[in-house]
């Protein structure tokens, strides 16, 4: 009888149905471990698929914030509860994707230890200059850096963070020398920025886009393939780089040995709150999209992130203890 009443209620909301056809249903509040502080962007994604979630699931979906070791301590408790859909692991790419080639000793199995469940979102980052930097546009940076070898420097939140793969990408792309200032996170190295101690950095719109509107930052381009919902009017680097792309994604693993229904369970349900047009809203908001898909298109992805990181990691030998 209460199953019955909690499909009703799943059927009754505007975004439909996600689970008459699968089989299952939590009979317990399910966890989303998020390896990031709150606040962040993660963070909020992760909070603001859980209330639809938790409705079409039929029990409560709580975030639990466990940041520390660069994502590690949240994936190993994830990789090791059990495999019964209700802890799940909300993934930034360190955990699967750049950890594996940038750790010696990693103390999960980046791949056998989970399953894939759905893609969340990607977010475009932007790159960024100081107010009074020379250049305005991608050609006109690239020639500045190519005038002063080692001269320019770009700013990130730590060695192997997203912000310093993405800079790390841009020099091998467009064949120049930059100076890496990794700081301890994105606050200090954009305030920097602001006060022209660093010349420029290349991290998520949702972070940068408030101070390029204000003026206090100024942006030349984004880092997806196209144009990004986010910054319509910025050109991509790919315009003057061809082949150039990069965008933070983040996903949801179970851990490894979950039931082929419950993870089709858990996978129709996120993909029905992602096409709620307000939910979606609130993803523009953040700069972010959201993305979706099968479990299989979310493996072929991680696998297309992981080559497209290894070279650079490789070439720049970056590693982080």
């Amino acid at each position: 009888m209460q199953r019955r009443h909690l499909l009703a209620a799943a059927a009754s909301l505007p975004f439909g149905p996600a689970l008459a056809q699968t089989g299952w249903m939590p009979a317990r509040p399910v966890r989303i471990i998020v390896p990031l502080a709150p606040g962040g962007t993660a963070d909020t994604i992760a909070r603001l698929i859980s209330e639809p979630l938790g409705t079409l699931l039929g029990q409560p979906v709580i975030i639990e914030n466990r940041p520390g070791g660069t994502n590690t301590v949240s994936a190993v408790q994830v990789a090791r509860a059990a495999p019964d859909g209700l802890t799940l692991l909300y993934a930034p790419p360190p955990v699967q994707i750049l950890n594996p080639l940038m750790m010696r000793n990693l103390p999960y199995d980046a791949m056998a230890d989970f399953a894939p469940v759905v893609a969340l979102m990607r977010a475009p980052k932007l790159l960024v200059v100081r107010p009074d930097f020379p250049a305005n546009d991608v050609a006109g940076f690239i020639a500045a850096a190519r005038a002063r070898p080692g001269g320019i420097t770009y700013a990130s939140s730590g060695i192997g963070s997203s912000a310093h793969l993405a800079g790390a990408l841009l020099a091998q792309m467009a064949g120049i020398e930059m100076l890496h200032v990794p700081y301890r996170g994105t606050a200090p190295g954009v305030q920097d920025l602001m006060a022209g101690r660093v010349d420029m950095t290349l991290d998520t719109a949702a972070a940068l886009l408030p101070l390029v509107r204000e003026g206090r930052l100024k942006a030349l381009a984004v880092s997806t393939r196209d144009r990004a919902e986010a910054a319509p009017s910025l050109p991509p680097i790919a315009a003057t780089l061809p082949g150039f792309h990069d965008a933070s994604f983040n996903y949801l693993l179970a851990p490894a040995r979950t039931p082929p229904e419950i993870i089709a369970a858990l996978n129709a349900a996120v993909n029905r709150v992602l096409r709620e047009p307000s939910v979606r809203a609130r993803y523009a908001a953040l700069g972010a999209e959201p993305v979706g898909g099968t479990p299989e298109a979310l493996a072929s992805m991680v696998r297309e992130e992981i080559e497209r990181w290894r070279g650079v990691i490789a070439a720049q030998g970056i590693t982080i203890e």
